[in-house]
């Protein structure tokens, strides 16, 4: 179970990437991690692990401690009308699973323990790639080129790694008609711990306060739209697209979007799927929401650090025969990394298209027994009963 002198190229620093690299490097092979960020990402909405699973790879990477210790304690999810009455109400065991934290949060704490052994490049990206027979050959676009025994995809839905190996980003991912946005402000509406969601037709915007700190409101909005492109840099045109998507809409909504012009780091992306037939080819692997990813919703997070515990686990089983190892990541990973989204329809459920829709929705959603099976279909779903014990 060694990988001593095994050269490994990870693109991508946000979760699955410094999940991979933490077990990659704890059996000896030698890692380097590409992020084209300048440093870690702040931006994001708070993720959730659920079920024995996700908390027993945690609980083995020596990080629930440090994750615990800055958990969002995420509380409930209600669904109001423009006068603020509640509509139905989804528990916090629903909406923040066993362990809540800030994507952020997670990101940090999954490179502090990774950087002891694992080397990380902020600032630089893979530009091209050249599989030989005894490696890959990288050329980065301010490093100088090197030669990997592998490189490993885990640099998101847009992943760059993704097109350069298998192809354009349009065969993979799949547009599901919403946008999503998220951003920060001051709490000067006094919102509690339990967001508050409010739709019209096609649209929804929720806030409530920060859990670390109340003085800080979290906004969320999704909106039906056809796929918008717009680069994750341009800021400006990101907030022009949000500001005439919600334009008019009741409740707290203008204070909300008066708020959105003077924040200065937003998250906004396509709400999509990611469809790729294969994850592995030759010296390649995806992981995370470059294989399997969904904008929002699911278990994405909790199944990419899965996904890096096993995919290190087979390239050290396999003393880093990576053929051997990469046919039996996929075999183990597909049918788990893909049942949860079977179905899966983010931007439909928060913000269904219609007025009949809407009704629908609140009130198959406000039934209790609905929620109980949801709760418990969540987790069912993210636990794995035969995923492997590996030695590290």
């Amino acid at each position: 179970m060694s990988l001593h002198g095994f050269r490994v190229l990870v693109s991508g620093a946000g979760v699955a990437g410094p999940a991979a690299a933490y077990w990659l490097s704890r059996y000896g092979a030698e890692v380097t991690v590409v992020e084209v960020a300048p440093a870690l990402r702040t931006s994001g909405f708070a993720v959730d692990f659920r079920g024995p699973t996700h908390l027993g790879v945690l609980g083995k990477m020596g990080v629930l401690d440090d994750l615990r210790a800055v958990r969002t304690h995420g509380g409930a999810m209600r669904c109001v009308d423009e006068h603020d009455r509640k509509i139905f109400e989804l528990p916090a065991s629903f909406a923040g699973g066993d362990l809540e934290v800030h994507r952020r949060d997670l990101s940090r704490v999954l490179y502090e323990h990774s950087a002891p052994r694992a080397g990380y490049v902020f600032g630089d990206r893979i530009t091209a790639v050249d599989e030989g027979a005894d490696g890959v050959r990288v050329d980065f676009a301010r490093s100088a080129s090197r030669v990997f025994d592998l490189v490993v995809g885990a640099d998101g839905l847009h992943s760059g790694v993704r097109r350069l190996v298998f192809g354009p980003e349009a065969g993979f991912v799949r547009h599901l008609g919403y946008h999503l946005a998220g951003w920060d402000l001051p709490n000067e509406l006094g919102l509690g711990a339990t967001a508050k969601h409010y739709n019209e037709p096609g649209r929804m915007i929720s806030a409530s306060a920060g859990l670390r700190d109340p003085g800080v409101a979290g906004v969320l909005a999704v909106f039906a739209s056809p796929r918008l492109d717009c680069g994750w840099q341009d800021l400006d045109r990101q907030k022009e697209i949000i500001a005439d998507a919600l334009d008019g809409m009741r409740w707290h909504a203008p204070r909300l979007l008066d708020g959105l012009r003077d924040v200065d780091e937003l998250y906004f992306d396509s709400v999509s799927r990611v469809e790729v037939p294969h994850w592995t080819t030759g010296r390649f692997a995806l992981l995370g929401d470059a294989a399997w990813g969904l904008t929002f919703g699911g278990m994405a997070v909790g199944t990419g650090v899965v996904g890096g515990y096993v995919l290190a686990g087979e390239l050290a089983a396999a003393g880093g025969e990576h053929a051997t190892a990469l046919a039996a990541y996929e075999r183990r990973m597909r049918g788990y990394a893909t049942r949860w989204r079977r179905g899966a329809g983010p931007g439909r459920f928060l913000a269904p298209g219609t007025a009949t829709g809407l009704r629908v929705r609140n009130a198959l959603f406000g039934n209790r027994l609905v929620q109980r099976m949801l709760v418990s279909g969540t987790k069912s779903l993210a636990t794995n009963d035969a995923l492997p014990e590996y030695a590290a």
